[in-house]
């Protein structure tokens, strides 16, 4: 089990940061199960995951500030796009998104990164704007920072990368 406390920042992998409100009991079918109730803000969102099962459901502490660091250098590399077929590229690019590993979800950032210059699918920009979303909500906590001032860090290391 896995020991997050109340007020505490976990991230669950199908849905990004969450804040622990509470740990509550609740009976269920005659079991009576400890849950943790993690709300979403940016979806408003409240989830009641079993304490038991939280490790099983990946989730997890937010990264350290080491992981930050990787996740920024993992943005300054050259984008690494295969050559699949796109719908191949997109359930791998969908998958390391809801894997909830900060470093996949840079790498999906840096891959389909375009600029201001360049055009994307509708399809990239939705996986490119879920990834950023992710990324930068985990840094600016970690960080203390606003998720503006993060959202712009990550835009000024993707920016200055050789494209």
């Amino acid at each position: 089990m896995l020991d997050f406390k109340t007020d505490e920042f976990v991230v669950y992998p199908a849905h990004g940061v969450g804040k622990i409100l509470a740990v509550e009991t609740q009976k269920v079918a005659d079991i009576e199960l400890e849950m943790f109730i993690v709300f979403f803000d940016k979806d408003k969102l409240t989830l009641k995951v079993p304490t038991a099962k939280a490790l099983e459901v990946g989730m997890r502490p937010l990264s350290s500030r080491e992981v930050i660091e990787k996740a920024i250098l993992t943005l300054k590399g050259k984008a690494r796009v295969k050559r699949a077929m796109w719908s191949r590229r997109a359930k791998e690019y969908e998958d390391k998104i809801y894997s909830g590993d900060l470093l996949s979800i840079a790498e999906v950032v840096r891959d389909l990164y375009r600029g201001e210059d360049k055009e994307q699918s509708y399809s990239e920009r939705q996986l490119y704007e879920a990834a950023l979303e992710r990324l930068t909500r985990e840094m600016a906590i970690v960080d203390g920072l606003e998720e503006q001032i993060a959202q712009e860090k990550v835009d000024e290391v993707l920016g200055g990368r050789a494209a």
